[in-house]
């Protein structure tokens, strides 16, 4: 489910230098008999004019982070799994080895996403090529699961999506899906909440539901959700949580939610959920028999790194990808069946920061200059400095007489576990610099 806000083989110079060209310029980054086919999770995938991945975003998908003993992103998936697999059902299957290789028609058409929907876009996702992606959210295997006999499962998988440079938002993220199916019985057996369910026109229910069904599925997803953070939250002396739900809207859900939670003085989103559309059961169940339009689930979707900086107070989620054992040996005796036993990140890294501004007119040549992104930038930007970026942020835009627009961005550059001198990173923003020309076909100021 898309998140509330908010794995890969060796690659060549000549690949990695066509990715960075196709992915800065949003150009086909080549033709089929002229670059070699993506390698991709054991797949040989042919490129065409939507590929748009980097290498530095294939280079995440090996490590797996959701499975990487000790780590955060691991422990908060194992408590949730501890969660409702011993509170709630057994029947929970936890899942977390799918291929994140999916086609546009699992990721989006499967999920109900309209035609138009910016998700769709070549800015926001990272295309193989014109019908095959890395996976936008744990959503698009839904269907495939449902297909597969799974009525209840708990999934986690990495995801990725273009972002922006920040302290808290990085291309490859982690997901928790969690699905729950009723069939007749069940949803005749589910107790009527407190007060009667009632649509609203912003967030209204499916037509094909009856509105008392509507409100017990309702029910027994927030208030399994409003205990499930009272244990991932729960400390020696931590009162009852203040939770809030939010009108929201899904394709795949209706009626939809976003939870938030009161958290140090802070309301905190959490999560997206909701009641699923209907079809999405008639799809992978079939019409024949009846049976997809006998029953009702809910799906909820949170971010695992939300979470784990939250819990872990862990300060740059850049520091999930640290390969310094002084950050994975600080969660070695971490319980993923306790929340208590929780532990706060000690920083290893006080090294200062290095500030560099670029400022430069995008293209006169209308063509071109329309279809700059910023997404394509901060791309760039990451293959070229990896993880020593810390932020990207736009600092100035104007449009001159002429009718030419500028655009500045200060780069903050800083290592999470060693020192860097001004004179590498001089030489990586020099590199940027020339990228930045070579590639979007801006003009430097």
């Amino acid at each position: 489910m898309l998140p509330t806000r908010r794995l890969f083989a060796p690659v060549t110079t000549r690949t990695v230098a066509a990715a960075v060209r196709a992915v800065a310029t949003q150009q086909p980054l080549s033709t089929a008999t002229t670059a070699a086919p993506l390698e991709v999770s054991g797949q040989t995938i042919q490129r065409d004019d939507w590929t748009n991945v980097t290498p530095h975003i294939l280079a995440k998908v090996p490590r797996a982070l959701h499975r990487t003993p000790h780590h955060p992103v691991a422990l908060i998936a194992k408590l949730i799994e501890h969660y409702w697999q011993t509170r709630v059902s057994p029947d929970f299957k936890a899942i977390n080895n799918l291929d994140p290789v999916v086609s546009t028609t699992e990721n989006f058409d499967h999920l109900l996403f309209p035609k138009d929907h910016p998700g769709r876009s070549r800015h926001d996702s990272y295309y193989l090529n014109r019908d095959t992606l890395l996976r936008t959210h744990t959503s698009a295997h839904q269907t495939q699961l449902l297909a597969n006999g799974s009525q209840n499962f708990l999934l986690s998988a990495d995801c990725y999506r273009r972002d922006e440079i920040d302290a808290s938002h990085y291309p490859v993220f982690h997901q928790m899906e969690g699905f729950r199916t009723f069939d007749a019985a069940a949803l005749q057996a589910l107790p009527d909440p407190p007060s009667p369910y009632k649509a609203t026109e912003g967030n209204p229910q499916q037509g094909v539901h009856d509105p008392r069904l509507v409100g017990r599925v309702a029910h027994d997803l927030q208030s399994h959700l409003d205990s499930m953070v009272q244990f991932l939250f729960a400390q020696p002396g931590q009162e009852k949580l203040q939770v809030q739900w939010i009108d929201a809207y899904f394709p795949f859900t209706a009626p939809s939610w976003e939870m938030e939670v009161q958290y140090q003085g802070k309301w905190l989103e959490l999560l997206g959920c909701g009641v699923v559309q209907q079809p999405i059961f008639q799809r992978a169940l079939g019409e024949s028999d009846g049976s997809a339009d006998q029953c009702m689930g809910w799906a909820f979707g949170l971010g695992l790194e939300r979470l784990a900086m939250v819990l872990f107070r862990i300060p740059d989620i850049r520091l999930f990808w640290s390969t310094d054992p002084r950050f994975l040996d600080q969660f070695a005796k971490v319980d993923p069946t306790d929340p208590t036993s929780v532990v706060h990140f000690t920083p290893f890294s006080h090294f200062p920061p290095c500030f560099k501004d670029v400022a430069f007119w995008l293209p006169e040549d209308a063509a071109v200059g329309d279809k700059f992104h910023d997404n394509s930038m901060f791309d760039l930007v990451r293959d070229v400095a990896h993880d020593l970026v810390e932020n990207v942020a736009l600092i100035d835009e104007f449009t001159n007489k002429k009718g030419r627009k500028s655009k500045c961005f200060r780069i903050t550059y800083r290592s999470m576990d060693r020192n860097v001198t001004n004179e590498e990173i001089n030489a990586i923003q020099a590199k940027v610099r020339q990228a930045l020309a070579a590639e979007l076909k801006v003009e430097l100021r």
